[in-house]
């Protein structure tokens, strides 16, 4: 924004500077002067209103695009940790099966052996 204001204060005052000189060397009354004074910083004034308000519309148009894009990228970033927190419960209960399994094969394997130990006593 700093460098529109900057274009816009450097355009009224060029204007300005510009018809001031343009004025002050042509061959008029006066009152013609002054009159060609208010009507050139009339019209640089319009003209500075003008291209503000187009830089205006430009920062705005800026700052819709990028919430908008901000609120995808929030979006995708909430489906994210969404499967993540799926994948993590997913494997919790991976694991918590395979601990299951894995105590009933201990359990299995030490009552094979008590019946191994059993039989040869």
């Amino acid at each position: 924004m700093s460098k529109n204001g900057d274009f816009i204060s450097g355009l009224i005052v060029g204007g300005l500077i510009g018809a001031v000189i343009g004025i002050l060397y042509a061959p008029k009354s006066g009152k013609e002067t002054r009159e060609d004074i208010a009507r050139k910083a009339d019209e640089i004034l319009a003209k500075a209103k003008e291209e503000y308000e187009l830089a205006v519309e430009k920062s705005k148009k800026a700052y819709d695009a990028t919430v908008e894009r901000l609120k995808a990228l929030e979006e995708k970033a909430k489906e994210k940790v969404e499967e993540a927190e799926d994948l993590a419960e997913r494997g919790k209960e991976s694991l918590q099966e395979g601990k299951t399994r894995l105590k009933k094969a201990i359990e299995a394997g030490v009552d094979a052996f008590r019946e191994e130990q059993k039989k040869t006593v």
